[in-house]
């Protein structure tokens, strides 16, 4: 039995479509040698001197070459279909930057159609000056796009008619004749900048995209990628890096500078040099042209474009070519060129390229610094290749064109943040949980068991039960944290009720819920045949690291059979070192403190008693966390204190508004005397109004569940209250 083909592998014989040399090499070497090559090389030579030239073009092709080795890397990663640029980008960071980055580069390949004709229009022009160059520039349009729509293939081929022309128009200036004696100069400094002849050539070697687009009409896009897209990048450099020597042999640096077709003048028969602009500049409208609607469809197929576009993702024949889609980016072109001045908006086209070659780099950097098991590639680049080309990206734009990045960025951000708000779902996974898994190992490697005051955030761990029947819980635990902490919504599953399988799915139902009514927390089931017994397991297990919640939230106990088991448990809580919040809520009151709609200052009482210790500085905390919540930003903390004798109210009262100041909380002191009144009458009368209202509970003892049960009391008829009972040992009072 002859052994079974590994997947993800092509061979001519079982699959058509393009090769490496017709689908990449031809395309990406056409668009490198393009109109800068022959209009402004020789400017670029005159300003900067051979010695300055050969820096800019060493320069310049390094960025290409780390840009290239990182589509080599991803390409041999992963199959790339339809979409090049866009579909690497999204498998990788997301559908979020995919799209950000995919939409404005459809933009930029489609007007860069129009761009190509019209500068091959104007040579036209400039040559038979009685042709209208607007008709020129349509027809020219037009027939790059019947090209296209008649097939890739044939468009491929009319290309390598115009590689003829090219390679023609090269062994006619290389053997080609001086214009005049000259001296070579190797380095010219009272001239253009050099960073501003740097900005000028730059966008020669910007070509290599115009391969990677074809990706989805490749026979083998993992073979063909890495090798066309090197190769061209290769044959590209050695001729910039002969060219210059050959320009400053031949003619001084004024006269360089003076005449944009100097290599006319040089070449051993002048026309070629016009045949090579008229062919640089068709090739790159043909490789956009058929890069463009290929982008076009994959943005539809992965829902990225509106509902009402989808139908830009259809395909036709059997090589599935973006027919439709290529009729739109020829409406497109043949608008801009009707407008026929696109010397404004031409910097950002620009722009949006090298994004393309910015995002591409950090998506090849990213996954190599990851190390992730799934990122394979067989070509395999260090992320530090891929991170310099991500630099050089970046400073090539703002060198080119500050302003011009300024927009394109923008523009990209603007995009990202309108396809992230329409929570598009995909199939696929991306770097970003990776990034997120590396990060969360650092930090928990980082932080150790040590406490440190200074940077205390409640972690709070909600034992709700069923999320819709016990809400408050959460609402308190968010207003708690607001972006501050952890929350864990939780609950205790009977024994045999779920599965693991099951388990998990109602964990992301719940989850999901969670995240519909604008709650960030996490989820936790357990199963154990009894509630207080799992409850208990859940805290001392669940964690990871020095990451466990610090804070256990739970709801008010009013089973008189599950009263014992219960402070039982608070007890227990208190002694794995745990602070404890219990939430009391009273439903015959018709004011709820959560009601949004409510456009009123809260009011949250603190019952101060214990004195900086304990329970009395973890009240203060959580009051001035509730506060600090926008939903409670106009609200008043009540600091009260009760004191048995009318000698003892003024002393107070200055120890309570000292302690206030040097809080910097903003809490109001109101100092009570009993005269007579027990403290349960005393808290009706004073608390009936409150909002919120805040209560220590004391240690846990022989008579604990006696002392809960008189708080429960004391709070009878009362507003929403919050028992509040210290972990033993904590030193809040340092917190605030």
């Amino acid at each position: 039995m002859p052994p079974s083909q590994p997947p993800n592998t092509s061979t001519e014989e079982n699959k058509s479509g393009l090769g490496t040399f017709g689908g990449v090499y031809t395309p990406s070497i056409l668009t490198i040698l393009g109109v800068i090559m022959y209009l402004r090389f020789g400017w670029v030579v005159g300003n900067a001197g051979l010695i300055g030239t050969l820096l800019i073009v060493v320069l310049a092709n390094s960025i290409t070459f780390f840009t290239a080795l990182s589509v080599c890397a991803i390409a041999t990663d992963r199959v790339i279909r339809v979409g090049g640029a866009y579909y690497m980008i999204s498998r990788s960071l997301g559908i979020e930057t995919g799209g950000a980055v995919g939409i404005p580069l459809y933009f930029a390949q489609a007007l860069s159609v129009a761009l190509y004709t019209i500068g091959f229009a104007e040579s036209v022009v400039t040559a038979f000056p009685h042709l209208s160059q607007l008709y020129v520039g349509l027809i020219v349009t037009v027939a790059v796009g019947i090209l296209a729509l008649t097939s890739a293939s044939i468009a491929i081929k009319t290309q390598y008619v115009i590689m003829a022309a090219i390679l023609l128009s090269l062994f006619s200036f290389y053997f080609g004749h001086p214009v005049e004696p000259t001296h070579i100069e190797l380095w010219v400094t009272n001239k253009e900048p050099f960073w501003a002849v740097f900005a000028v050539f730059f966008p020669a070697v910007t070509g290599i995209m115009a391969g990677v687009n074809m990706s989805g009409d490749l026979r083998d896009p993992i073979r063909s990628l890495p090798i066309g897209t090197l190769a061209a990048v290769g044959t590209g450099f050695l001729i910039y890096i002969t060219l210059p020597i050959f320009l400053a042999m031949r003619a001084d640096s004024s006269t360089l500078i003076a005449e944009p077709l100097i290599m006319e003048q040089m070449a051993l028969w002048g026309p070629s040099i016009l045949l090579g602009v008229w062919g640089a500049t068709l090739s790159s409208a043909i490789g956009s042209m058929l890069g463009a609607p290929r982008i076009l469809q994959a943005l539809a197929r992965d829902g990225i474009l509106p509902q009402w576009m989808r139908f830009l993702g259809q395909g036709s024949g059997p090589d599935d070519e973006p027919r439709i889609g290529t009729l739109v980016t020829l409406v497109v072109a043949i608008a801009a060129v009707c407008i026929g001045d696109l010397n404004l908006i031409a910097p950002v086209l620009t722009m949006f390229f090298l994004t393309t070659y910015l995002v591409l780099n950090i998506s090849a950097a990213v996954e190599g610094f990851l190390k992730s098991p799934s990122f394979r590639p067989s070509f395999k680049v260090h992320w530090g290749f891929s991170l310099l080309g991500a630099i050089g990206c970046l400073g090539v734009m703002f060198l080119i064109d500050a302003v011009a990045t300024l927009v394109a960025g923008i523009v990209v951000i603007g995009i990202y943040f309108w396809v992230r708000q329409r929570e598009l779902f995909v199939t696929w996974g991306d770097v970003r949980r990776g990034i997120w898994m590396a990060l969360l190992r650092m930090a928990i490697l980082q932080i150790d068991h040590t406490q440190d005051t200074k940077n205390w955030r409640p972690q709070i761990l909600v034992l709700s039960g069923a999320p819709t029947k016990r809400w408050p819980l959460i609402q308190l635990a968010q207003a708690l944290t607001h972006n501050r902490g952890l929350i864990t919504v939780s609950s205790v599953l009977p024994t045999g009720s779920r599965d693991v399988a099951k388990q998990a799915v109602l964990e992301q139902r719940i989850h999901s819920y969670l995240q519909r009514r604008g709650v960030q927390a996490l989820v936790r089931l357990v199963t154990a045949p009894d509630t207080f017994d799992g409850a208990e397991r859940l805290v001392e297990t669940y964690g990871l690291g020095s990451i466990v919640p610090n804070t256990i939230l739970l709801g008010d106990s009013q089973q008189l059979s599950h009263r014992d088991r219960y402070c039982q448990m608070i007890a227990n809580l208190h002694q794995a070192q745990r602070n404890v919040i219990i939430l009391r809520e009273n439903p015959d009151l018709p004011d709820n403190p959560w009601d949004e709609s409510k456009n009123r200052s809260c009011r949250i009482d603190v019952w101060w008693g214990g004195g900086m210790q304990g329970n009395g500085s973890l009240m203060l905390l959580l009051a001035y966390l509730l506060r600090s919540n926008p939903q409670w930003q106009r609200g008043e903390i009540y600091l009260k204190l009760v004191v048995m004798d009318e000698s003892a109210v003024i002393e107070a009262k200055n120890n309570l508004d000292k302690l206030a100041q040097e809080l910097r909380i903003g809490a109001l002191s109101e100092v009570i005397l009993a005269d007579g009144r027990t403290f349960a009458t005393i808290l009706k009368q004073s608390s009936a109004g409150a909002d919120f209202i805040f209560l220590g509970m004391p240690t846990p003892g022989h008579l604990f569940m006696q002392t809960y049960e008189k708080l429960q009391q004391w709070t009878k008829n009362l507003p929403t209250t919050v028992f509040v009972l210290a972990a033993s040992g904590s030193a809040f009072e340092e917190v605030l």
